[in-house]
């Protein structure tokens, strides 16, 4: 799994998602777009491909699309509506791109992730996941202060944990 931190100013929504799908089918990968304030951390992304994967191969995934199916575990929600909210808009923000090779062809990877970082939309590499937005993740997770004060588990661990019981509440 690679990932493109980035800044991104996108015009055209359906246009950039097209570009990625494109990139994605050339080198036979898996991207899937999010806004950066939605991530805890690269931990919370590869969690979410490995719960997607595993869905998959046992025939229990709700999207036909691998990319959607990602997206939905790093939600930690199985209504595609919702976990959308998570994914980039027609707007200047902050951004995450995961590029995923089913195959493990880090190469491929590596070609897409390229592909990706030239286009329009994206403005500039920048690191994206070191700071984290604990008000909307709270909020998108129904993370409460009370559950927070009750361990000394990381807000990062939390989110994690939300995408495991998506797994377990199947």
């Amino acid at each position: 799994m690679e990932l493109l931190e980035c800044s991104v100013t996108i015009d055209d929504l359906d246009s950039f998602v097209a570009a990625l799908g494109e990139i994605g089918d050339r080198h036979a990968v898996t991207i899937q777009a999010f806004d950066a304030d939605y991530l805890a951390d690269r931990a919370h992304l590869e969690r979410a491909v490995e719960f997607a994967d595993r869905a998959i191969e046992r025939g229990e995934n709700v999207a036909r699309d691998r990319a959607v199916e990602i997206l939905l575990y790093a939600a930690g929600r199985r209504q595609i509506d919702r976990a959308l909210e998570m994914g980039v808009d027609d707007s200047e923000q902050d951004a995450v791109v995961l590029v995923d090779a089913e195959d493990g062809d880090r190469d491929a990877e590596r070609e897409a992730l390229e592909a990706v970082a030239e286009l329009e939309a994206v403005r500039e590499r920048t690191p994206t996941l070191e700071s984290t937005d604990a008000t909307r993740l709270c909020a998108f997770f129904d993370i409460t202060d009370a559950e927070r004060n009750a361990t000394d588990a990381s807000l990062g661990d939390l989110v994690r944990e939300r995408v495991a019981l998506l797994e377990v509440e199947k």
